[in-house]
């Protein structure tokens, strides 16, 4: 079991070299991109940044369709289960995000009731949820992933320990937003405070006296400059260099921005990307904002539909290849795209395209507010889709999340369709 866990660490480790490495190493950009890998190389999304509900509109998944989707933290993943689609294959580079998604599986399949599915993955501070793993889910867990929930953290705790510690402290990006709870209130600002506004005429008053002040420290306006500090929002040095060219002011108004409409442009009782970001969970209650999958109306729908998800470690190109021509119609590409070069977006847009059946729908985001296939993709692919362009504003400005410069929606043929919809 031990040689199987280190070959997917292997694979996952060779996989995100290929994906970002694109200097020499003894440089000052070899030397971010392997550090960056390095911190991508365990659980980076306890819970995924891209808003489900927008996902699925824009999708508009028939129950036929075969949806190929970048696993992340899998929230995407079982919500999208919800729309019914036929089957859904689940990409992923990072074996610790494979893990998970299994987790989540076979969570489903043991827990016959909503509350602990909840309790498990809604609330995830339970120390019930550890008892719950070892006496339910665990027996119905494939190897790898049981070897991965049950090996030792860097604390020597068992990883599936971070369920009865509040799961989404751990990994990446909860490490970097619990520094920044941190270094928030270091400089005079908790973010917790965010939480305490009734309505959203109060979300922008707390947001203007409280968080929008602690941009102008110059320990701040330091630490956005470096690119290392934002990896633990996932963003790769090339992603940083869009995101830092998307606003007149750099970098440090792009994030302020998008941090203020985070805060003020969606009531955060209805908004758990907010909850996460400023409480760091899901809020309290029954009738707390979460994503659709851990929804009690959804429970029996996402449980009865779960052996429709199947898990591959490894890249979306890659997996694609596999696929026989015309058998899928929808792919989520998340912000994947922004890591890749050109020799990297043919390759995998070939596969797409090979791939999509007819009225195929694609869905990705970037960091910047930018279209990113025009004078990248050869013309005989890119003549072979349609953008929607209207739509894909309206959707961006729709997104909870709130942390991305642009939504982007392809549909098959050129033809002015999404899922039998109009455009």
């Amino acid at each position: 079991m031990t040689q199987t866990v280190r070959a997917v660490k292997r694979t996952t480790s060779l996989g995100l070299n290929s994906a970002v490495h694109r200097s020499k190493a003894l440089s000052r950009a070899g030397l971010l991109e392997r550090m960056f890998t390095l911190a991508f190389s365990g659980l980076v999304y306890p819970q995924i940044w891209e808003d489900p509900v927008v996902d699925m509109a824009a999708l508009a998944l028939q129950p036929g369709d075969h949806l190929v989707a970048i696993a992340s933290g899998s929230c995407n993943i079982l919500s999208y289960l919800t729309a019914g689609p036929a089957r859904i294959s689940a990409v992923d580079l990072n074996g610790a995000h494979i893990a998970l998604g299994h987790l989540k599986l076979a969570a489903l399949r043991q827990l016959g009731d909503h509350e602990s599915f909840r309790r498990f993955f809604g609330q995830a501070r339970s120390r019930a949820n550890v008892e719950t793993y070892d006496r339910l889910i665990a027996p119905g867990l494939d190897a790898v992933s049981r070897a991965y929930w049950e090996g030792r953290s860097l604390t020597g705790r068992r990883r599936i320990d971070a369920f009865a510690r509040n799961f989404y402290r751990y990994g990446l990006l909860g490490r970097f937003i619990g520094a920044g709870h941190f270094l928030g209130r270091r400089l005079g600002c908790d973010p917790r405070i965010m939480l305490q506004a009734r309505d959203m005429q109060e979300q922008r008053v707390l947001f203007e006296r409280h968080i929008a002040p602690v941009f102008e420290k110059r320990l701040v306006r330091w630490l956005v400059r470096q690119p290392a500090s934002l990896y633990g929002l996932g963003i790769p040095p090339a992603q940083y260099e869009a995101l830092a060219a998307d606003g007149d002011a750099g970098i440090l108004s792009v994030l302020r921005g998008r941090l203020e409409r985070l805060a003020c442009d969606f009531d955060l009782k209805s908004n758990y990307f907010a909850w996460q970001a400023f409480g760091q969970g899901y809020g309290p209650g029954p009738d707390a904002s979460v994503p659709p999958y851990l929804e009690q109306r959804h429970f029996a729908t996402v449980r009865a539909r779960a052996d429709r998800v199947g898990y591959h470690q490894g890249s979306i190109t890659a997996h694609l290849a596999q696929q026989p021509a015309a058998s899928c119609h929808a792919y989520v590409l998340l912000d994947a795209q922004d890591w890749m070069n050109d020799a990297e977006l043919t390759a995998l847009w070939t596969q797409i395209t090979r791939t999509a059946a007819p009225g195929a729908r694609v869905i990705f985001r970037t960091a910047a507010d930018e279209r990113l296939l025009p004078g990248r993709l050869p013309e005989a692919i890119l003549a072979q889709w349609h953008y929607h362009e209207a739509r894909s504003r309206e959707f961006a400005a729709r997104d909870r999340s709130s942390i991305y410069g642009a939504f982007h929606l392809y549909t098959r043929g050129g033809q002015e369709t999404c899922g039998g919809q109009p455009a």
